[in-house]
């Protein structure tokens, strides 16, 4: 059997998986469930796990001689938490506040942390069979803030490693 005839054997599997196979899965940790974003049309995603809430673009406090990443922190109820511009922190170009710019709120090394992103795509399912170390050959901003690449479908997620996103130094 090739490979092609195995993946599609995989795929064919993964479709007719019942709803009680899923949600067994989902609890010995076979499945990983993500919250998933886009920025500059590439799909990356965050273990649901480590997400509070989902928030409209808030009113940003800026904050002096912090790295440029850091946009500023917000109140959320009582809470003061930074925001970290991810276009930045991957040293993208700034891009515009638009209606469907999204704050996400994490939690990572036991502090909250708001995320903003260009837009929260939906919550996916992949098996951890479907997911991948990153790459060797990538190196710089593969081994700080990739955990892997997850495959679903005909569609690659980068899967981030949130304890790097606030908390190592900035290059």
């Amino acid at each position: 059997m090739n490979l092609n005839e195995l993946i599609k054997k995989q795929d064919e599997l993964e479709m007719q998986m019942t709803a009680e196979d899923e949600e067994e899965l989902v609890a010995e940790g076979a499945i990983i469930q993500l919250v998933s974003f886009v920025l500059d049309d590439v799909e990356y995603g965050v273990d649901i796990l480590a997400v509070h809430e989902i928030l409209r673009f808030p009113e940003i406090t800026r904050l002096p001689n912090t790295p440029n990443f850091i946009i500023g922190v917000i109140n959320l109820r009582g809470n003061v938490i930074p925001v970290v511009d991810v276009r930045r922190r991957f040293g993208f170009p700034r891009a515009k506040v638009t209606d469907l710019t999204r704050i996400i709120v994490i939690e990572t090394n036991d502090k909250l942390v708001g995320l903003m992103v260009d837009n929260v795509h939906q919550v996916v399912r992949i098996t951890q069979n479907n997911v991948d170390p990153p790459s060797e050959l990538i190196e710089g901003v593969s081994e700080k803030y990739i955990w892997g690449i997850g495959r679903l479908k005909d569609r690659l997620i980068v899967i981030l490693n949130l304890a790097n996103i606030l908390f190592l130094e900035e290059d």
